[in-house]
């Protein structure tokens, strides 16, 4: 028997339906503009670590911050959204991201590292709220709707990935001799453009029976498909953080221009997000599993050919066939969870898979930079098989079992 959540969205009427649909929208503008924070920080984290840490070995520091802060404050970027609405956590995401522009200029102005990597905190807690973008859209449309509306909104970084690489170039070199401090204060502006937009999304508040509703958490989680859902999703940022964070420090190192970098960068949060147009209706057509393992596959062309050569060409194809990979197999997981819930649970449970998905983003992009100044780009590359085998194996077993059920 359907629930009511679904029975209130079969039969909502236009207004609410138009109403859906405009929230979506704001939400893919939203990231779109918010999208172009993480960007910023990938783009440039590793070369200001680079020009002002301590040692060369912290270089990659900053970035791996961002990750913890994005694990960090998932939970309660959660909480915030379960007791006083998405809105709440909303506001309180985009406040983080004009904060984390403001003192990162700052700390490039006086040339301090560690107020550096502390502002990069407040960046991973805005991605973290940015993240939750997909799962509030798939609350207003019904169910079937669902995946089409998750991934209308992760379409929006398609737009992330010209503003935030532009954003650079075009801004670099604006205050010289503080190299991207202008970058910073312009990504503070956009931060607070994303807030406007986000002002005019309608979601309901928490009713008080949602809020004590639902089973036990650790019944939810102990579920196959949440666990292996997790997994995919965890190992897909996972290996494109890892190589992504390398990549433009990477570059650097074999001599290729920052340009280079950033039009790299360009092309894979494009690829990132372009697939988004039509990812949900493949999910819809071949199921979520079938799109992770695309995924996977994808990421593991991106090492291979990474391991192929050092010229340009090598590094933007490895990067493009990166973005594909963390597409399918982020998209198709995120998917995995939204079947995992009932209403009254996203909250809770959405906020934890994203917390251990992020957290173990964060262990990988702490060993990132570590590895490619220690051991070369080709290292880094190696290791990304391991998860990569990892994940591929828990998807198997579970098309094992489920084809046991059905012989």
């Amino acid at each position: 028997m359907p629930d009511a959540s679904t029975l209130t969205a079969e039969r909502a009427p236009a207004p609410v339906a138009r109403a859906g649909t405009a929230n979506v929208l704001r939400l893919a503008i939203a990231q779109a503009l918010a999208g172009a924070n993480s960007v910023v920080v990938f783009s440039t984290g590793a070369i200001v670590g680079d020009m002002l840490a301590p040692s060369k070995i912290l270089a990659t520091l900053p970035i791996s911050i961002f990750v913890v802060g994005m694990a960090a404050c998932s939970l309660p970027a959660g909480s915030i959204a379960r007791r006083y609405g998405r809105n709440a956590a909303f506001m309180s995401g985009t406040s983080c991201g004009v904060l984390v522009g403001l003192l990162s200029a700052l700390a490039i102005l006086a040339a301090n590292f560690w107020l550096f990597s502390a502002a990069m905190f407040f960046g991973g807690a805005y991605a973290a709220v940015v993240f939750s973008f997909r799962f509030a859209a798939a609350e207003c449309v019904p169910p079937e709707r669902r995946p089409r509306a998750l991934s209308t909104v992760m379409a929006g970084g398609i737009f992330a990935g010209v503003i935030g690489p532009q954003l650079v170039t075009h801004t670099m070199n604006l205050w010289p001799p503080h190299l991207f401090a202008a970058t910073f204060l312009a990504q503070a502006a956009v931060a607070a453009l994303a807030a406007v937009v986000l002002a005019g999304v309608r979601l309901p508040r928490p009713a008080a029976d949602v809020l004590a509703g639902g089973r036990p958490l650790a019944v939810i989680l102990a579920q196959p498909r949440f666990i292996i859902a997790v997994v995919c999703g965890a190992v897909s940022y996972l290996l494109m953080n890892f190589v992504m964070t390398a990549a433009p420090l990477a570059m650097h190192l074999c001599g290729h221009a920052q340009e280079d970098a950033n039009l790299g960068l360009q092309w894979h949060v494009i690829a990132m997000y372009g697939p988004s147009f039509f990812t949900g209706r493949l999910i819809t057509r071949f199921g979520a599993s079938s799109v992770v393992a695309a995924g996977l596959t994808l990421t593991g062309a991106a090492a291979i050919v990474g391991l192929a050569g050092v010229d340009v060409a090598h590094f933007w194809l490895s990067l493009i066939l990166l973005g594909l990979g963390w597409n399918f197999g982020f998209v198709g997981a995120s998917a995995m969870v939204l079947e995992c819930h009932q209403p009254e649970e996203r909250t809770r449970v959405q906020s934890v898979n994203d917390f251990i998905v992020f957290g173990m983003v964060a262990l990988g992009s702490f060993s990132s930079g570590g590895l490619l100044t220690s051991y070369g780009w080709d290292t880094v590359l190696w290791v990304s098989f391991v998860p990569l085998a990892l994940a591929a194996s828990a998807l198997a077993l579970m098309a094992v079992r489920g084809a046991r059920r059905l012989a």
